[in-house]
């Protein structure tokens, strides 16, 4: 984009988009936050209000230090009223890697007109003083969330870094430690799905069933629908069912299998003690064996239960991507 020369004198028309894209409240019933998941920042520090004459600060020279998004709207615009605060909410998630100055339009038209503002929303992102990307519209969270990756390029922002960390106090089996940083993550951001769904997978592997489904049954539809909270469903029924399988008995069920190899049963048996006891590896063999023998065994039970795995361990786990090409080969062999 070409180099800006700021005059106030020009005038700038603005039209109005229409889009709507709701913004998702949880507020679930958490214990008291024991564990400190990431430094919170003062909103006021990273999205301001400015106009013609704070331009110059607020935007270009503050871009010279951190990436400064600019958002020009006006009190008209419906579509505004959706960007706006998804725009705000994201930026606070970056925890001071970006920042956020607002521009009404009909207050700043000679602004507006110098920057070819021809609709509102607009939206502009400044580096070292300069435009470097630019959208119109009201655009999904999706799409906002990757023009500000764009913008922060490799560096991680603290809530990301704390979802991290309590994901690998997870899986290293310290859930408790690892449901305090999630409900740390969760008060900071209360719209932030992944970490209410990390609460329940971490509530459901401290064997506190009644509180996982107490928390789930507080979640509207459109939020219980959300991927990461269904797989934090099929994790929860793992550990459930994991609950009451022998993992001491896991030589004896794997005798009985070697002896009754098409004991499908007993097979399952063993696939659920092994996830239980940690050997996802080995459940999913045992599963993927089932569904080869007989794929409508029990109401199809081995391919159910390996979804449910494949959800528990997500979609890039290199288990999962080489599992489910063993299913598909299995399945339409």
């Amino acid at each position: 984009m070409s180099d800006i020369i700021l005059d106030p004198n020009q005038d700038a028309s603005a039209g109005q988009n229409q889009g709507d894209s709701p913004a998702l409240e949880l507020v679930p019933e958490t214990q008291t936050v024991q564990a400190q998941a990431a430094p919170a920042v003062d909103p006021a520090e990273i999205i301001k209000d400015s106009d013609t004459q704070g331009f110059a600060l607020d935007v270009m020279e503050a871009s010279m230090h951190v990436p400064v998004i600019v958002d020009f709207w006006a009190p008209w615009c419906g579509p505004c009223k959706t960007l706006g605060p998804m725009l705000e909410k994201l930026v606070k998630r970056a925890g001071g890697l970006v920042k956020m100055v607002k521009i009404n339009v009909d207050e700043n038209q000679g602004l507006a007109a110098q920057l070819r503002v021809q609709s509102v929303p607009t939206v502009f992102a400044f580096k070292d003083g300069r435009p470097v990307d630019a959208f119109s519209g009201a655009l999904p969270e999706s799409q906002i969330q990757t023009f500000i990756d764009k913008l922060i390029g490799d560096a991680k922002p603290p809530m990301e870094a704390a979802m991290e960390a309590a994901h690998d106090a997870l899986k290293s089996g310290d859930a408790r430690q690892a449901e305090d940083m999630f409900t740390a993550v969760l008060a900071q951001d209360p719209t932030m799905i992944p970490a209410f769904a990390g609460i329940i997978r971490a509530i459901a592997a401290q064997g506190d069933f009644a509180r996982a489904h107490d928390m789930l049954a507080s979640l509207d539809a459109k939020t219980l629908a959300a991927s990461d909270i269904q797989q934090a469903v099929s994790a929860l029924e793992l550990a459930e069912e994991g609950a009451g399988a022998n993992t001491n008995g896991l030589d004896e069920l794997q005798r009985q299998v070697d002896a009754k190899p098409k004991d499908l049963e007993t097979r399952f048996s063993l696939a659920q003690a092994q996830f239980s006891a940690g050997d996802a590896e080995k459940a999913i063999d045992n599963l993927l064996e089932i569904v080869r023998v007989d794929r409508a065994w029990n109401d199809e039970a081995g391919r159910k239960q390996l979804i449910k795995i494949f959800d528990t361990l997500g979609p890039t786990d290199p288990l999962t991507v080489d599992a489910r090409k063993r299913l598909s080969s299995v399945l339409f062999s």
